[in-house]
């Protein structure tokens, strides 16, 4: 530390030379007048992979200060410089400032994770001028640059295991899988991360690496959903201060303290290197949803707060997860995930409106280091219990524009045309990818008892509207089999019956009218055929009067 606070000095000094010691440093404790502010423009793993680059703008009055701009590291739960004498790196003064520094991968002083501030001394203390900036290319440094798996057709099915061969008839080509993150620490597995060992449940971990490979094995593209739930003999992993809750389902990730960083790193890192397609018996991750439907707290526990503080707790945590999949698998896809409710059931302490956790998200990652994120959304019918989607209108809870309510399948292109515009386009400049990964039909009303035939119809439209929607990757709908607890709450989800006399074990009975459709409904051949008893349950003459750019229409008598 010593030397490190001498070379502080020197830097000073000598930077400082042509500066009057009276002007210097008569005034050292008036830097905050001085208006000496700068912006990070870029923070870049450079190509040699050892090195950061970081761009900066600032202005020169540099009055009340050693005549130095100092480049210091943070880590992710750090919030201000107090204390801190050192620095990763130092410039002259000057409107275009550039800082390079070592990047220290794999090893206990890895900058990778970290965030940066530049800071002026005043002869006593650092005194931050920038907001804090994240390096925004971690997949600079990553092993796996294999392309993206993209499968021809964006048809997904939330399946079971036991049924691979169904899903395999079906023609499955996306599932969704979820791995629950608390309770992945125990014993079997030793990991080594950053210089430290890390003990991970070797029965959870074989648990997921047969699913995951026989889900992937099958050509499938795996999207994992990492959920936070509450595990009394792990707190760190939990945000400090939450509090267990009766109504909450996940919490949470932590990144706010030391602890919490290292285990909540070092098991991202874990699952995206375990998962990278490198070891066929562990299969492929390519898309990670981090959480669930973020926009209530029922699914993301952390206590009441207002939406930026809830929202950068998130993304802190966020990016984590998004720093150790893309620094591993370049192309890997990173998404957070959102239900129905756009302008709806807000009280902005629990619940948040997903429109408001967009801009939010998107303008904290403006300022501290934009990503490649990507949306995850939820379009069910509403009411869920209810399998028509194209009269939700009449819940008064459906408009064709930005200030909807809600956000569903009967005005699916609002959420399109939102992501779409250029504020929230990639750093590429391209619209978001979006996937919908949970979402489903009833087959059952409590009001007129089976209506299968309106369920196949209900996945038939919707379908057709995610497929001729150019910004949305891939459907999975929910579900290939029926699950007791739904059904018992009049949610009848599944391509298959299920048997209700085994508890709340999924065992299949009898396929469903939506089976045919499901199978048939990417294929050129039989699509049309497929779909054609759908039409007089929705009211249509030809399903390109109410599919924008529908796809099939050069098909269509």
């Amino acid at each position: 530390m010593k030397e490190i606070n001498i070379g502080r000095v020197m830097t000073g000094l000598f930077t400082a030379a042509f500066l009057c010691c009276a002007s210097a440093f008569v005034a050292l404790a008036d830097v905050g007048a001085a208006g000496v502010q700068a912006t990070i423009q870029s923070c870049l793993v450079n190509s040699d992979k050892n090195s950061v680059t970081v761009q900066a703008e600032s202005n020169a009055d540099m009055g009340g200060t050693d005549g130095v701009l100092y480049l210091v590291e943070l880590q992710p739960y750090q919030k201000n410089l107090d204390g801190r004498t050192d620095y990763a790196a130092s410039s002259a003064p000057g409107n275009k400032v550039t800082f390079t520094f070592p990047l220290n991968r794999n090893t206990v002083q890895d900058r990778l994770y970290s965030k940066f501030v530049i800071a002026v001394w005043d002869g006593t203390k650092y005194i931050e001028i920038s907001k804090p900036h994240y390096i925004t290319n971690p997949e600079m440094v990553a092993a796996n640059t294999q392309p993206f798996n993209d499968p021809l057709t964006k048809k997904g099915l939330n399946i079971q295991l036991n049924m691979l061969g169904d899903a395999f008839e079906l023609g499955v080509k996306h599932v969704a899988t979820n791995i629950s993150f608390h309770q992945i620490l125990g014993q079997g597995i030793d990991y080594q991360y950053d210089g430290k060992t890390y003990h991970f449940d070797k029965n959870a971990i074989t648990s997921y690496d047969g699913t995951i490979s026989a889900l992937s094995g099958k050509g499938m593209t795996v999207t994992a959903i990492i959920l936070n739930g509450w595990n009394d003999a792990e707190p760190n992993l939990i945000y400090p201060g939450t509090k267990k809750n009766a109504n909450a389902f996940y919490y949470m990730f932590n990144p706010a303290t030391q602890e919490g960083l290292d285990q909540t790193r070092a098991i991202a890192a874990f699952l995206a290197e375990r998962y990278s397609g490198s070891n066929p018996n562990y299969g492929k991750i390519s898309n990670w949803i981090i959480g669930n439907e973020i926009n209530n707290q029922q699914w993301n526990h952390l206590g009441q707060r207002d939406i930026n503080s809830y929202v950068q707790a998130y993304q802190d945590a966020f990016r984590i997860f998004y720093t150790a999949i893309k620094s591993t698998s370049a192309n890997d896809r990173v998404y957070y995930s959102l239900d129905y409710n756009w302008n709806n059931e807000i009280d902005n302490k629990l619940k948040y409106g997903g429109r408001a956790i967009v801009d939010t998200f998107n303008s904290i990652a403006n300022e501290q280091g934009q990503m490649d994120w990507g949306l995850s959304y939820h379009p069910y019918p509403c009411p869920m219990t209810e399998p028509e989607f194209w009269d939700d209108e009449k819940t008064g809870l459906i408009t064709n524009d930005f200030n909807s309510p809600v956000i569903n399948f009967k005005n699916l292109t609002t959420l399109t045309d939102y992501m779409a515009q250029d504020s929230l386009k990639s750093p590429t400049g391209h619209v978001r990818h979006i996937i919908l990964t949970e979402q489903g039909f009833t087959a059952t009303s409590q009001a007129r008892g089976n209506v299968a035939q309106i369920q196949a119809a209900a996945y038939a439209y919707s379908y057709y509207m995610v497929d001729s929607n150019p910004y949305i990757d891939a459907y999975i709908l929910s579900r290939q089999v029926d699950a007791p607890l739904e059904v018992r709450s009049g949610l009848s989800f599944g391509l298959w019956e299920c048997s209700m006399d085994r508890g709340d074990d999924i065992v299949a009975t009898r396929r469903r009218k939506i089976w045919q459709v499901f199978r048939d409904i990417d294929k050129k051949k039989y699509t049309l055929e497929s779909t054609e008893f759908a039409k007089s349950i929705i009211g249509i003459e030809k399903w390109s009067d109410v599919v924008p750019n529908f796809r099939w229409r050069s098909l269509e008598k």
